[in-house]
């Protein structure tokens, strides 16, 4: 579903990205972790084509992600062939982002009419079960405002859903909610992965993790430093950079 050869990305004369090579398998629940700074969060904005890539190769799905090929060149899309792309993407941010002037029903609602052309009827529907499915029903008609962090949180994963996306990104979804809402979160999550949903997961939740993911990579300072199974690397990781960061976080 994902594959990234040599991505390197900078901001300036900061080099954030520095050859990462890694594959996501189709219905797989990929984990990314690894100190803060280290290139998680830009790597999976390059893969819906928010931060562009200075050299190597994204696909998603098997399609070029922002870029279209001739010969040995490429040339960057017209916004409105990138905006195709990201319909099949979803992602969550760290911060909901939900409009506040927006219900819930209408947050989720929102994309499906102005993007796919919905019609309004068949978009409240589809954005009622969703809503149902995340367990948040009876909420459909609260604003952001009178929601908690973790409702929030759910209302967003709800809104990303509703695009009917081919891959999931999560941009650790639950570092901004206090320590009692992250169960809320992690559980939508559980069920979105036993659905089959591929999921690109940059955590500090390493016992979600450990109980969910299907693949994990350690990142720092840009580069991938060790990967594999979740349980594997986090009982017994081999590089001595993945032991020390793991002594700190478990």
């Amino acid at each position: 579903m994902v594959k990234a050869e040599q991505v390197h990305k900078s901001f300036g004369h900061v080099e954030v990205l520095k050859g990462i090579d890694l594959e996501v398998k189709q219905g797989e629940v990929f984990c990314l972790i690894g100190p803060s700074g280290s290139g998680k969060s830009t790597f999976l904005r390059c893969i819906n084509h928010l931060e562009k890539v200075n050299a190597g190769r994204l696909y998603v799905d098997g399609h070029l992600v922002g870029y279209r090929q001739q010969g040995d060149k490429l040339y960057e899309l017209r916004d409105r062939e990138v905006s195709l792309q990201r319909r099949d993407i979803g992602m969550v941010f760290q911060r909901f982002n939900l409009f506040p002037h927006m219900t819930a029903l209408e947050n989720v609602m929102e994309a499906p009419v102005q993007v796919k052309k919905q019609s309004r009827s068949e978009a409240r529907k589809r954005a009622q079960e969703l809503l149902d499915r995340v367990g948040l029903a009876d909420k459909s008609s609260s604003y952001p405002s009178q929601l908690s962090g973790g409702q929030q949180q759910r209302v967003a994963i709800a809104r990303a859903l509703a695009m009917e996306p081919k891959l999931m990104l999560f941009d650790e979804p639950t570092s901004a909610l206090d320590p009692e809402l992250v169960g809320e979160v992690l559980d939508v999550m559980r069920d979105l992965a036993e659905s089959g949903m591929t999921m690109i997961v940059v955590t500090h939740e390493m016992g979600f993790a450990r109980e969910v993911g299907d693949s994990l990579v350690f990142m720092d300072d840009g580069v991938v430093v060790e990967s594999g199974d979740p349980r594997e690397v986090l009982t017994n990781p081999q590089q001595e950079r993945t032991q020390a960061f793991l002594s700190k976080v478990l």
